[in-house]
């Protein structure tokens, strides 16, 4: 399978955690990580069901893959996620070594890898992470705006009930 079928196949993976996180009123980001063509680690936004500010997508699903892997080291995978990470989800991919990132949607409000901040070509880190972004954009980002939207219309109808 060329790259960028494998890119677009593993981010539709990611997609499907990200629609399980909506059906729980979670914000819709997935992420998973492949290790040799095969999902070692999944995961979706937690945050409100598990009131733990550090499940974030990402964070789930490299916590899974370490214990996959039985090593804290991410080596030889890949990690897709739908939008891109913030600063604590980013520091995670480095200390863990993943040595690439796939991403669909920026986020101009936390990202960091190039929105506010990028981390991944920080020259003061001992790791730097490639980066493909842009894959499934348009699908990803209409997910978070849709679910966003539908958020709004849900608070404008309680303060009218109100």
């Amino acid at each position: 399978m060329a790259e960028q079928e494998a890119d677009a196949f593993y981010m539709r993976k990611a997609m499907d955690e990200a629609h399980a996180a909506e059906k729980l009123g979670e914000v819709p980001i997935g992420a998973v990580i492949v290790h040799q063509g095969r999902i070692i680690g999944s995961g979706f936004n937690r945050r409100e069901t598990s009131n733990d500010p550090t499940t974030h997508a990402e964070m789930v699903a490299i916590r899974e893959a370490a214990a996959h892997l039985d090593s804290w080291r991410l080596l030889d995978t890949t990690l897709y996620v739908t939008l891109e990470p913030c600063t604590m989800c980013m520091g995670a991919i480095i200390l863990a070594r993943i040595p690439r990132l796939v991403y669909a949607c920026r986020d101009p409000r936390a990202g960091a890898v190039g929105s506010i901040y990028d981390f991944s070509r920080d020259e003061r880190f001992n790791h730097r992470v490639a980066v493909t972004e842009g894959v499934l954009q348009e699908e990803c980002s209409a997910l978070l705006s849709g679910f966003f939207r539908q958020l709004r219309e849900q608070k404008r109808k309680l303060k009218i009930e109100n």
